[in-house]
């Protein structure tokens, strides 16, 4: 999957928590956001009438948070799916830094979904 079709699947995709994502659609759309994030936070407006800087660059980051927070839980949640672990793991996040290296750890796995034998299968008939 390429950077534009993994950003614009994520979109298409905005809220749908069920199914499963990729790891080149995961990994494509964190940076992708980490980008915007960057390029927003060093934004600064000239203000004219005050003769003054006025550092929008705060505010629009964000907002730009608030915009992506659903689509980024959604293709986390569909990441894990595909990674075989359940959506709880989500939770790791409220652990400061410990959390977040866990799901990252969670996020790179490769994918198991289709991998799983059926326990049908396995039975002798």
């Amino acid at each position: 999957m390429t950077f534009p079709q993994s950003i614009s699947t994520v979109f298409r995709k905005y809220a749908d928590f069920t199914g499963t994502a990729s790891r080149a659609e995961f990994w494509w759309w964190i940076l992708f956001t980490a980008l915007v994030n960057a390029a927003l936070s060093t934004l600064s407006v000239w203000n004219v009438s005050v003769h003054s800087t006025f550092p929008v660059g705060p505010n629009l980051t964000g907002l730009w948070a608030i915009a992506v927070l659903v689509p980024t839980l959604a293709v986390t949640v569909r990441r894990l799916r595909s990674a075989d672990r359940s959506w709880a793991n989500l939770f790791w996040l409220l652990l400061p830094v410990a959390g977040l290296i866990i799901l990252i750890v969670l996020c790179a796995q490769p994918d198991r979904v289709g991998t799983r034998a059926h326990p049908a299968a396995s039975t002798p008939l």
